[in-house]
Parts: structure tokens; C-alpha cells; sequence
């Protein structure tokens, strides 16, 4: 009887246990979806990448044109081939080094054209056959019927070609290609049956991008055709201005490519395959990239029952995790800012888009990823310890000065003052304050004039005066924080007094933020509706107008409403900016100024605290509203998803902080204002090991004002919520219903007040 029971009792148990394995919840990955923002003005690209890593692989369809920054949209129906570098969601186009395209047929080195993509190696593909998840992306190309597939490491790219049966498989490597930049320089080098290494110096958005690698094939190279500025060889070694390579594998079913990179030599890309991939099991590598991005994205558990809300929210969670990139390779030796070459301790990292992402990807960093966030900010201050700066809008270890302010500051202040500093922090506040008082290498601002005037005069040679002005004061305002806690009195009151010159610029008789010329004038005509930007000749704001820069004033928001004649002029005012036409115009600028309601633009940044600042002047119920309408209106799961240029993640950042029901208004603050959760729960798995949830009862599409909130089980009436409160762990509730609750959230004691 006893071993029929025990059999009875195993196959009992194995049931139930494969019962529970069939239940058991999708990894959160498998939500995930790249191809959002890869249509409309998203600019991001669905290729294979790991976090953070210097190798982003993914199919590039076009190379020219406004839509095409990241080098694949969803427009094309055709593949130019798959490159190893790209930015995600920028409003300019760059990377696409070291292309490489498989094809069958006669030796072909131009890629053709979207019209006739017979007349090269381009191939013609259906969007019904191409998969993208974290890690991986694979599409089949109809020209030729081989079946592409991509993964990676951190430093190298795995390529998997499967041909038709009884096909002559060929591979072009060509460096020439590159999203709308130019090669200066490149060489190639065929130097074994299975290994090719190379070298592309290009220039472009990025002036000086110095990209290495080495190509090892699975499968031995039968033949092949060099190629050096118009003319062919069999040259096992080419140099030039632009080099490629048509590989011939003979008849094959399947060919591996390992590509590592490199910003060094050649010997640190073969290096880094060595280290990183030294097998050819491509399933393996792609199950461990898999895993990387599963770990990552597990640190925010949801609880929805809509799956698009759920395809939503951790896609913008994966678009957080895709710059900056690591540029140091496996032996810790990276070619520094100074162009030359140097070794580390730690890794290092460019491709800072920090005008934008100091708003709210990097504060999302400081609660889920602070080592990350420090490695960051390390690199940011051993770009200072090299050449005396901090970064501005770098990309591919080059400042590009593209944007204004500087934005690193804020970004270090933040990490600082919240406590998860593991940096020099004497080193990172000369570094700041040398960069708010030098004009040497800032060329955007002049800091004797703006002593002088207390602004920056619209009547000197600084365009986008105004901006460039209130980027300035939020700047200001955060060296003196440092200041402050670091007990350096003398600066910290000059830097404070500078904090408010945003005032200087606000014309009472317009409630606008407004040019000034040097002479105390106010710039004339004045329309408030008109958008500017350098480059187009002139005007008082960058990449907006007077409407969406009014706002500007992160830092004292309680300032700006004194300003305004108090709360409730300050409340119309700002009601006007989402009710009024939503038509801009001025000088082009258009497509930066997308996501509009009324003339609030979401779909660029400098607008995105605005919604949260009601809290402040006792309106909370509107920022309720407001919230609510931009999560629901400007982000979907299909490929036009995103509203405009995602930006390095800040468009996606700005939704995870607006689904959580908080967001950092003031980066370089102790606190966050309350917003509307869009979750039944949410829970943070933070760094300390403490979890901190917040609950939405009675939430629906309809439910979405607060009546009522406890923190950590008592009652809660405050508008805002401290970093600590969310740091040490615990639960935010909050009961919700389908008509504002006027009297939560309302006395003086419970807004938010500006440090």
C-alpha cells in the first residue's frame, strides 16, 4: 500500500506544482514593446540592446530627413541593413556605425533606394514579419528570404542569418553608412578566414565619433571583394575615406556574426568578444539579455487588468533604460574626452540629453537605479577632470551644445542632496560652480551680462534670451542647495540672489515672461504666440514661445505666483494656457512643439512640470484633470504611440512618474507632487530593499479625482509627498471618484511650498 500512496502523492503534488507553473504571471519584459515611437515623431528605434550598453543594434531604413534621427521609421518598408549604434528618440540624427547587411546574389556595395531597392543590398520587408522584445529584434527579408536576428551583450552585437536552402550567403560590411553624418576616415582589414577588423571616423551632429570593431564569423569567408573610395581589389587591407567589404560565405543555411565594439582600437573589440561572447550559442546570449532587461524592469510591480496600460507603462520604463551608453571597454580603457586614450576603475558612459532628461528619467534613476545614476555623474565629472566641463548635450564623447542651460548640474545636485552621492563631492561642486561662472566654453551664456543686467538682454548676441535666462535661475538655484548643505555661505548667497533673477524678465503688464533689452526695455513687437529658436534668426525662446516658457520657474513656483497677483489670477492664467487655440507658428519649429492642449506642448519638455503646478496655488483637482487627459490622449501602444521626440526617455519618464501619481517637479527638492495614479497598485522595489506602494481604490477610467489619501495608514492631506517618505518604504492610499473632491488637499498646510 505505501508505495501506491506515495505514487498517489508525488503525482498529486506534480500536478498541482505544474498547475501553479501554468498560472504563474508573464515576466513583465514580455510587455514590453520597442516598435512604440518608432512611427510619427518618437524617434526611437526597436533594434536589440541591453541596458545601458554600448552596443544598440537595430535595422536602419533611412538615413536623411527629420524622422529618420534614430534611423528606422515605420513609414519605410524597406532595410538598409542593421548598424551598431543609435540614439533613441533624439530631434537629431546621428550613430548608425558599422553596418552590416546579408544578401544572396552579385557582390553589391551601395545600398539602393527606398524606390528601387534592387539597384543594391537593401531589402524589401513586411512589418507582419519582424519581432521586437527586450534584447532581441529578428524580421525576415523578402528579397532574399533570409531571416535576420539580433542580440547583444554590453560590447557586442550577435547577428544570426538564416538562408534559404541551397543560397549563396553574402555579407556586406560597410562604412560608409551613417545616420546623416559623413566619414572622414576608415579602414578595413580581412585578417583571417573568419575575422574582419575596422575602423570608421565619421562627422555630423557628433563631430568627432572615432567608432572600432572586429567581425568573427561562424562560418569560414570563401571570397571576398575589398572596396576603397570607388574602386574594388581583393586587398585583404583598404584604407581610406570610405571602406567596405562584400563577404562571400559560399552556399550556406546559416551564418553567425559576433560584432564587438569599441571606442579604442581594434584590440579592445575583439577584446570585448572575448570576454563577453565566447561561445556561439546565440539563444544564450539572448536569454541573458533577456534576463538583464527582466531584472530592471521587475523593479516596478503594476496591477491593471488592461494590458495595453500594462504594454504602456513598461515600454516607457524600457525607454529609460536605453542611454546614456557605456563607451569603456572590458580592460576599463576608453578614449576620453580629451581624445585621448585613458584606463579606469569604473565604467563610463556618454549620450546625455540633458536638457531634457535632468526632468524626470534621471530622478527616476535616483530611486530605482542610484549606482547607475552615480556612474553617470562620475563620467560627467571625469569629463571635467580632462577638458573643464560638464557635460551640456553630449553625444559620442562630444558636446554639441545643441541645447541650453546646463543641465548636469541639476543631475548632480539631486543625487547629492537626496543622499546617494558616491562621488567627490568637493570636485562635483567646483565642477558645477566653475560651470555657472566661466563663459570660456559655454559659449550660450554670458555670465558678465547676466551679472551686469540680472537676465541675459534680448538686444546682445544671446539668442533665446528668455529661456536661456530661466534655465539659468533654476541652475543658480541648485549650486546654491549645494552651497547651502555643503556650509559654503558666500556662495551660497550669491548664487541665491541669482536664483531670482527670472524675475527680471517677467513684464506685469502681459504676465509673460518676456525679452528685455539692455537698456531695461522690454523687446518689441511682442507675441506671445510666436515659437523661436536660434539658428532661425533670433528669438527669446528655445524651441517654444512665451505661453509654454512663462513656467519656467521650477524652483519657486510660489515666487511666480506672487508674481501673478496671487493664486487665483495665477490658476486663470494657467487654465488659459491648456484652453486656448492650440495652433503655433513661427520659423518652422513646429515639430518640436507637438502633443498640444490649448498651447500646453507635452511632446516637449519644458512644459512637462506644468500640469503639477495647480498643487501649489490650491487647485489640485485641475492637475487631476490635466494629468489624467495627457496620459490618456498622448500615449497609446501602437507605433505612433509617443506624442513627440521621446528624448533619451524624458517623454517616458514623464509617464511613469504621471502613472505612479507623483512626479519631480523640482529636481534638487525633497519632494514630489501628487498627481493621479493610473493603477489599482503599484509597488517600487527600491535599492534599500524596502518597497514603497501606492493604491487606488475605486479607481477607474471615470475615477480619477482623489477624495481622500492615507500614508502609511493615517490620514494624508498634503499635496506633495517627501523623497524620504518614498525612499524608507511604505503605502501611499488613495480612494478615488469621478468628481473633484474641492476640499482635499487645500490649506495652506497641505500645498507644496518652493525651497
Amino acid at each position: 500500500m505505501k508505495p501506491k500512496y506515495f505514487v498517489f502523492v508525488f503525482l498529486f503534488l506534480f500536478g498541482t506544482y505544474s498547475c501553479v507553473e501554468k498560472e504563474k504571471s508573464p515576466e513583465v519584459s514580455s510587455f514590453v514593446d520597442p516598435f512604440i515611437g518608432t512611427d510619427a515623431h518618437g524617434h526611437t528605434y526597436p533594434g536589440a540592446l541591453v541596458p545601458f550598453g554600448m552596443v544598440r543594434l537595430s535595422p536602419d531604413t533611412g538615413i536623411k530627413d527629420w524622422d529618420w534621427c534614430s534611423g528606422y521609421h515605420a513609414s519605410d518598408n524597406s532595410i538598409m541593413g542593421f548598424t551598431h549604434t543609435h540614439v533613441s528618440g533624439t530631434g537629431v540624427g546621428e550613430m548608425g556605425d558599422i553596418l552590416l547587411m546579408p544578401f544572396t546574389g552579385s557582390p553589391k556595395f551601395k545600398p539602393g533606394t527606398k524606390e528601387n531597392p534592387d539597384e543594391g543590398y537593401r531589402s524589401r520587408f513586411s512589418k507582419n514579419t519582424e519581432v521586437a522584445k527586450p534584447g532581441y529584434y529578428s524580421v525576415v527579408l523578402e528579397d532574399s528570404g533570409i531571416k535576420a536576428e539580433l542580440t547583444t551583450s554590453q560590447r557586442v552585437g550577435f547577428h544570426k542569418y538564416s538562408f534559404p536552402e541551397s543560397t549563396e550567403g553574402k555579407v556586406v560590411i560597410d562604412l560608409e553608412h551613417g545616420i546623416q553624418d559623413s566619414t572622414l576616415k576608415s579602414h578595413l582589414a580581412v585578417t583571417d578566414e573568419y575575422t574582419v577588423t575596422g575602423y570608421r571616423h565619421s562627422t555630423g551632429f557628433v563631430k568627432n565619433q572615432h567608432v572600432y570593431f572586429c567581425a568573427r564569423f561562424s562560418k569560414p569567408i570563401k571570397d571576398f571583394i575589398s572596396y576603397s573610395d570607388g574602386s574594388t581589389s581583393d586587398s585583404k587591407k583598404v584604407e581610406g575615406r570610405v571602406c567596405k567589404v562584400v563577404l562571400d560565405f559560399g552556399e550556406n543555411d546559416e551564418i553567425l556574426a559576433k560584432v564587438g565594439l569599441s571606442m579604442v582600437d581594434e584590440n579592445g573589440a575583439t577584446n570585448n568578444i572575448s570576454a563577453e561572447i565566447p561561445h556561439w550559442d546565440f539563444q544564450k546570449v539572448m536569454d541573458n539579455a533577456g534576463e538583464l532587461w527582466e531584472n530592471e524592469l521587475s523593479k516596478i510591480e503594476i496591477e491593471t487588468d488592461d494590458a495595453d496600460q500594462k504594454t504602456i507603462f513598461y515600454t516607457a520604463f524600457y525607454h529609460n533604460m536605453v542611454s546614456p551608453n557605456l563607451i569603456s571597454d572590458v580592460d576599463g580603457r576608453y578614449r576620453g574626452w580629451d581624445g585621448n586614450v585613458h584606463k579606469g576603475e569604473r565604467n563610463f558612459y556618454t549620450n546625455y540629453s540633458l536638457w531634457d532628461t535632468y526632468r524626470g528619467t534621471h530622478p527616476l534613476y535616483i530611486l530605482l537605479n542610484p549606482d547607475k545614476n552615480n556612474e553617470f555623474i562620475n563620467s560627467m565629472l571625469q569629463r571635467y577632470n580632462e577638458i573643464g566641463e560638464l557635460p551640456i548635450n553630449e553625444y559620442g564623447i562630444n558636446e554639441t551644445f545643441c541645447m541650453i542651460g546646463n543641465h548636469s548640474i541639476p543631475v548632480i545636485v539631486d543625487a547629492y542632496l537626496k543622499g546617494t552621492a558616491d562621488f567627490d563631492v568637493d570636485l562635483a561642486f567646483e565642477a558645477i560652480k566653475h560651470s555657472s561662472t566661466y563663459s570660456g566654453y559655454n559659449f550660450k551664456v554670458d555670465w558678465p551680462k547676466y551679472m551686469r543686467y540680472g537676465y541675459l538682454p534680448a538686444d546682445s548676441i544671446i539668442e533665446e534670451s528668455v529661456s536661456r535666462t530661466l534655465e539659468s535661475t533654476y541652475n543658480d538655484w541648485c549650486v546654491a542647495q549645494m552651497a547651502k548643505k555643503m556650509g559654503k555661505t558666500e556662495d551660497y548667497n550669491y548664487f541665491a540672489q541669482r536664483a531670482g533673477f527670472y524675475k527680471n524678465l517677467f513684464d506685469k503688464s502681459t504676465s509673460f515672461m518676456r525679452g528685455r533689452n539692455s537698456d531695461g526695455s522690454w523687446d518689441s513687437p511682442f507675441d506671445p504666440f510666436k515659437i523661436s529658436h536660434a539658428g532661425t534668426g533670433g528669438g527669446n525662446y528655445t524651441e517654444g514661445n512665451a505661453w509654454q516658457y512663462t513656467w519656467h520657474v521650477q524652483h519657486d513656483v510660489n515666487g511666480l505666483i506672487d508674481l501673478m497677483g496671487g493664486a487665483e489670477k495665477f490658476c486663470t492664467k494657467l487654465d488659459s494656457l491648456f484652453i486656448l487655440d492650440p495652433v503655433v507658428y513661427g520659423d518652422g519649429l513646429t515639430l518640436d512643439v507637438t502633443g498640444l492642449i490649448g498651447q500646453y506642448a507635452q511632446g516637449n519638455e519644458p512644459c512637462h512640470h506644468v500640469p503639477y503646478m495647480y498643487n501649489y496655488a490650491g487647485k489640485p483637482w485641475r492637475t487631476q484633470e490635466i494629468v489624467t487627459e495627457i496620459k490618456n490622449t498622448f500615449y497609446g501602444s501602437a507605433r505612433d504611440g509617443l506624442c513627440g521626440n521621446d528624448d533619451c526617455g524624458q517623454l517616458s519618464a514623464w509617464y511613469i512618474f504621471g502613472s505612479l501619481g507623483f512626479y519631480p517637479l523640482c529636481p534638487g527638492s525633497d519632494s514630489y507632487i501628487i498627481g493621479t495614479p493610473s493603477y489599482k497598485s503599484v509597488k517600487l522595489k527600491l535599492p534599500n530593499k524596502s518597497e514603497f506602494i501606492v493604491k487606488a481604490e475605486n479607481l477607474s477610467a471615470d475615477n480619477y479625482y482623489i477624495q481622500s489619501a492615507k500614508l502609511n495608514g493615517k490620514e494624508y492631506t498634503k499635496t506633495y509627498i517627501n523623497y524620504n517618505d518614498v525612499k524608507n518604504g511604505g503605502v501611499l492610499e488613495f480612494v478615488m471618484g469621478p468628481n473633484p473632491n474641492k476640499g482635499w488637499g487645500v490649506l495652506p498646510e497641505d500645498l507644496p511650498r518652493s525651497n
